[in-house]
Parts: C-alpha cells; sequence; structure tokens
C-alpha cells in the first residue's frame, strides 16, 4: 500500500523526480538530497511502511542484500574507506520521515565530518547494568 500524502512514497513510485541508483519491483534508491557524505543513498521500499517494525518480512529480508550490493559497488566506484548502514526507528533516534528507509553511508577516511560513531556518546553503564538488561532481553 502506498500513502499518497508520503514524499518517500512519491519519491519511490517516481511521482518526484530523483536521482536514482537502483531499482527494482520492490525498492528504488536515490542519492539523498541533503547527504552527510559523498555518495549518501537511500534505500526506499515502494509500499509505505511507517518504519522497521511495521516492515514487511519479504521485504526485510531482501533489504540486507540489497544494502550488501550496493555498499561493495559504492565502495568500489567511490573509493570509501569504510561505511555505515544506518537506519532510525521513531523521531527520538532520529527519524524525520516516517516511510522506512535505510541510509547506505560512504565514509571517507580524510573527510572533515568524521565523528567516530555518528556521534553517539556511551552512557557508562556498569557491568551488573549490562547483565540486568541482559537477563530482561533474554
Amino acid at each position: 500500500m502506498k500513502d499518497d500524502n508520503c514524499i518517500f512514497c512519491k519519491l519511490a513510485n517516481g511521482d518526484i523526480p530523483t536521482n536514482s541508483i537502483y531499482e527494482d519491483e520492490d525498492f528504488k534508491v536515490i542519492l539523498d538530497a541533503d547527504p552527510v557524505s559523498r555518495g549518501h543513498a537511500l534505500i526506499l521500499p515502494k509500499q509505505h511502511y511507517a518504519n522497521l517494525y511495521e516492515l514487511g518480512d519479504d521485504e526485510a529480508a531482501k533489504i540486507i542484500p540489497l544494502a550488501k550490493k550496493l555498499a561493495k559497488k559504492m565502495t568500489d566506484v567511490l573509493g570509501a574507506d569504510g561505511f555505515n548502514i544506518l537506519q532510525n526507528n521513531g523521531e527520538v533516534a532520529g527519524q524525520s520521515v516516517f516511510h522506512y528507509h535505510l541510509h547506505l553511508i560512504p565514509r571517507f577516511k580524510d573527510a572533515p565530518n568524521n565523528q567516530g560513531l555518528l556521534g553517539f556518546t556511551h552512557p557508562g553503564l556498569s557491568e551488573e547494568e549490562i547483565k540486568e538488561i541482559g537477563a530482561k532481553l533474554s
């Protein structure tokens, strides 16, 4: 199902022109309009899913092999030194467009915006706190 009010649905389905680098029956991959690195791209499902929790199992099974294929090609073609594959769920996690999408971000050793692990800080959890969390999730 598509959402007529969703900008990413419109981009993925060709209603708005894009700089597309790949397309198949399920996904369109476009260069990000506001990239954080040279070659930053988005994998967009053609169907509307607000986030990972709504993404269909069939699409989920296809997206990582596609990301791997594109990451390898982008690394080879662009000469990237590393690569981030990033996906945000919910506003607090950095999601600003509520249509599931996967960021493909080539990284370059001498780029001025390298911030280690994407600028995350570590909360300093104790070993006991980590074990407690693990017990809750097992």
